[in-house]
């Protein structure tokens, strides 16, 4: 299985998908906020979601899992 890691540390602002969801590379699936900053992050490939590791409000290290691919 291959995953999205988070880029940086921070707090969960908003998850844009669900497990089972079509993603295409490049499709924002978290948005990140640190320092007040808004950061979405992106997947690197395109697959199916299946399983989403952190939920809103969550903080998050650089290198957490943050969305798991079929």
């Amino acid at each position: 299985m291959k995953g999205i890691l988070s880029n940086m540390a921070g707090t969960v602002f908003k998850v844009l998908v669900q497990a089972g969801q079509e993603v295409a590379d490049g499709d924002d699936v978290v948005i990140l906020e640190s320092m007040k900053m808004e950061v979405p992050v992106s997947a690197d490939q395109s697959g199916t979601v299946a399983r989403v590791a952190v939920a809103e409000g969550d903080f998050v290290n650089e290198g957490d899992l943050l969305v798991e691919f079929e």
